[in-house]
């Protein structure tokens, strides 16, 4: 369950109204969960807390998809992708996947984003995207001048101002989804203490 409480579809705002009915049908999604695309849908519900973060998160989302993006929208969800990958969200992950597919990304491409640094398949155009994402994502936004002329040698500036923007949207999104546990990213931490074997617990070589 989302850590936050979700709103019924009687009490949401009505300007909010239009997109629920959009994604939802008739439904409350609070009692009968479930997209199109498969997700449970309790981003919408959560984010229908306050109208105002949920209208400004929602347009936020729509420039990396918008049909006259300024950077090509295959590289901006490689982007996409490698950043809800590198920071651990298995719904802005595994959506963009799929959007990526939709704008032309190759399945071999979509395959090795989780490993780009040791892949053939990627240019070097690319390649810089990825890097310049890792950048931003991992290194919070500390991006080597190496990165950045690669960048700039197949990217003009308003491109990269785009796919910035649009880089750092997403990465921002997959940590709120994470904290939160929204969609797919509700699950248990991975990594926990494995207890060893018998009574004594005392770590030994």
């Amino acid at each position: 369950m989302p850590r936050l409480r979700q709103v019924p579809r009687a009490e949401i705002s009505p300007e909010l109204d239009d997109t629920f009915q959009m994604v939802f049908g008739d439904r409350d999604p609070v009692d009968e969960p479930g997209t199109a695309m498969g997700t449970p849908g309790n981003w919408f519900s959560v984010f229908a807390l306050v109208p105002d973060v949920f209208k400004a998160a929602l347009a936020s989302l729509h420039l990396g998809h918008r049909p006259e993006t300024v950077a090509p929208p295959e590289l901006l969800q490689l982007a996409i992708v490698r950043a809800g990958w590198t920071r651990g969200s298995q719904f802005v992950y595994s959506q963009h996947c799929k959007v990526a597919r939709e704008v032309g990304v190759a399945e071999d491409k979509i395959d090795a984003i989780e490993s780009w640094e040791v892949s053939d398949r990627f240019s070097d155009l690319e390649r810089a995207v990825l890097a310049y994402t890792d950048g931003l994502v991992l290194a919070g936004g500390r991006v080597p001048d190496s990165v950045f002329a690669a960048l700039r040698d197949g990217l003009s500036d308003e491109q990269i101002l785009e796919l910035t923007y649009v880089a750092a949207t997403y990465e921002m999104h997959a940590a709120i989804s994470v904290a939160l546990r929204l969609e797919y990213d509700d699950r248990d931490d991975p990594i926990v203490e494995i207890p060893a074997p018998g009574e004594d617990q005392a770590f030994r070589w």
